[in-house]
């Protein structure tokens, strides 16, 4: 392939999105766009690995130059993907994959229809309580809030073009890796295979 797939990935909190990307990453095909934010670093974070850290003026500065391939305001905050290293990274061949939440999702689908949609979800959204109670870092007025937007994000999943239930870790870690490899089996990211094959007919 002479270009990545832009990989779009979306999943309510509690479903494991995280423990399937750290595994995926591991190949390096795979790039992991890392979002910007104009809220301060929280104790720990790191910029640039945890997020780009910018000022309101550096992310609208962005904004209003198509710098962003998507973004949204929450509590006053700026969140969003620069397009810059995703576009690089790209065309390097690289995957690269942008974990972000429906909203944004859905700029995405209107900005590049030829990215990839996948949807984690859980196996019910009782079990995502059962999850999120067992993991014992919240309270229950927390976890009823959480459980109340997966429910609103999974009534968007129809609109992705990949849904993987993680209900057994290692069986969606390998549901990822199956649709991935369809995509780039597609004959429209195989031309410079094809032009191969046909180079000495």
């Amino acid at each position: 392939m002479d270009k990545g797939i832009l990989i779009v990935l979306s999943a309510p909190s509690g479903c494991g999105k995280g423990t399937i990307l750290a595994e995926v990453l591991k190949d390096e095909k795979f790039f992991y766009s890392v979002s910007a934010t104009t809220r301060s670093p929280r104790p720990g974070e790191t910029d640039g690995v945890n997020y780009h850290f910018l000022s309101k003026e550096q992310f609208e500065e962005l904004i209003s130059t198509g710098g962003m391939l998507e973004y949204a305001q929450y509590c006053d905050n700026y969140y969003g993907t620069p397009r810059d290293k995703v576009t690089e990274k790209l065309n390097e061949g690289r995957h690269v994959i942008l974990e972000i939440e429906v909203q944004g999702a859905m700029q995405i689908r209107e900005k590049c229809p030829d990215a990839v949609f996948v949807f984690i979800a859980p196996p019910s959204v009782g079990e995502l309580r059962n999850r999120l109670v067992n993991r014992g870092t919240e309270t229950i007025d927390v976890i009823e809030k959480r459980v109340s937007e997966a429910a609103h994000e999974i009534s968007f999943a129809p609109k992705y073009d990949y849904v993987i239930v993680n209900d057994v870790l290692e069986t969606a870690i390998d549901d990822f890796r199956s649709v991935i490899r369809a995509e780039e089996l597609k004959a429209i990211n195989q031309k410079n295979i094809i032009d191969e094959v046909l180079k000495n007919a």
